[in-house]
């Protein structure tokens, strides 16, 4: 039987609180005061709402119903998850789930999180939901063709249940992702976060070639501010860097188009540690994007310090491992020609073969949990920084709301620490790219 996953949460000596989401009975401190904890990430809430019974005001949820009062029990409980935040921050885990999010008590698997649910988080100075929505496969990257109406129902199902962060860009389609996009979220544009990227020869019709050309720059952006239907870019990425175009040029251009309020923040995407310098000197970032997953952990050691030390937030893709890590792939899973997935070598029959062990170690973590395998793929990772915000992507409204469910699960500093040594035990084979799109990213 699946464990139950506590309730309690102990942010630092000031503020602790016990929340029981399906029961919605809520106790909250308000106006804590500054946490002592470490960059806390600080979970945001719309204001002036009600919700089954409670108000949710501008300092967090407040329920009308009796509050619970704190028994011995759920002291010593409470307390041991303090215990586990010093241990955390002993061990170098920062900002590890008991620090970021509430857990929940009696949780169904696959159950999905509400608009309350999900947290906020800092990216630079750029506020996004925990998770984000990666917008991507609707384009039919990993095979198969969807219909325009079904994904900009897709996009808004993911704004109702607590997104407010998307992620797209001129090549996707090329054009069509934006488009779709900028349809769906016309709406409500100011209640969301819209990221979007530019350095490849689009214009040119040249879309696996790199262009980074201050005049090309300007162009996708009024290409791309035209498709999203928007006047500005909350998050431009340079989506590879271009080793034949100065860092600082395409920096400077986008401090222009910042300065004329056409872009909010930027960033790189699959950028070195040394190009993420580079382009911060001349106009800070507020993130980098990159592929992270369980199962590929290079920027860890490559870009993590880095990001760290300027303060620019992580925007992982694929953190599912293109739905390896959900279980629904196997050792016999093939891929046609179609499917992104088909030339790379993680996918490859003897690698699918020889990675299992991993998706069984996710298994037993998810179990342990209550959770659902991609919940936990998620999970693991905003466990492990708060200025991780992941944009996995999907083309299933089923799909959608099982890892939004991750929104409200974290892992201890001990289970992160447990679940790193048995992945330390399993062997991995195959790199993340195929060659070509190797010989593309920054080293």
């Amino acid at each position: 039987m699946l464990k139950d996953i506590p309730a309690e949460l102990y942010h630092d000596e000031t503020v602790s609180f016990i929340a029981d989401r399906y029961h919605t009975t809520t106790q909250h401190i308000p106006n804590p005061g500054r946490s002592k904890c470490k960059n806390r990430p600080t979970k945001t809430y719309r204001s002036g709402r009600k919700r089954n019974g409670d108000i949710e005001g501008a300092d967090g949820l407040y329920s009308f119903k009796k509050k619970r009062i704190m028994d011995r029990r759920d002291f010593l409980r409470v307390s041991s998850l303090a215990t586990l935040s010093a241990i955390g921050t002993w061990t170098g885990l920062s900002n590890v789930l008991p620090q970021t999010a509430p857990t929940t008590e009696n949780r169904t698997p696959g159950q999905s999180n509400t608009s309350q649910d999900m947290e906020h988080r800092k990216l630079g100075k750029l506020d996004v939901s925990a998770i984000g929505l990666g917008c991507l496969p609707m384009v039919g990257y990993y095979g198969g063709k969807y219909e325009k109406k079904e994904m900009i129902a897709l996009i808004r199902r993911a704004y109702e249940k607590g997104v407010t962060f998307f992620d797209t860009a001129e090549v996707y389609g090329p054009y069509t992702s934006e488009e779709w996009v900028g349809e769906a979220l016309t709406p409500f544009r100011n209640e969301v976060k819209i990221g979007t990227k530019f350095g490849f020869g689009v214009e040119e019709g040249k879309p696996t070639a790199l262009n980074s050309r201050p005049d090309h720059i300007r162009r996708a952006v009024e290409g791309s501010l035209k498709r999203l239907r928007t006047d500005h870019i909350d998050l431009l990425y340079q989506h590879r860097v271009d080793p034949q175009i100065p860092m600082e040029d395409v920096a400077g251009t986008v401090k222009e188009l910042m300065q004329e309020g056409k872009v909010l923040h930027w960033g790189l995407s699959e950028a070195s540690a040394r190009s993420i310098r580079r382009a911060h000197a001349v106009c800070p970032l507020s993130a980098v994007q990159s592929e992270y997953a369980i199962w590929w952990r290079e920027p860890e050691t490559k870009i993590f310090p880095t990001l760290e030390e300027l303060g620019i937030g992580f925007v992982p893709y694929c953190p599912l491992g293109r739905a390896f890590l959900t279980g629904v792939i196997n050792e016999n899973s093939r891929f046609e020609r179609g499917d992104r997935r088909w030339n790379l070598p993680q996918f490859t029959p003897e690698a699918l073969k020889h990675n299992m062990p991993l998706v069984a170690l996710v298994r037993r973590w998810a179990e342990r949990k209550g959770i659902t395998l991609a919940q936990f793929a998620l999970t693991w990772m905003l466990s492990r920084k708060s200025w991780i915000a992941p944009i996995p992507g999907t083309t299933n409204p089923l799909h959608l709301d099982d890892f939004l469910g991750a929104a409200t699960v974290r892992l201890s500093a001990w289970e992160m620490e447990e679940f790193d040594k048995e992945y330390a035990k399993i062997d991995l084979m195959g790199h993340r790219a195929d060659p070509f799109t190797e010989s593309q990213i920054d080293k």
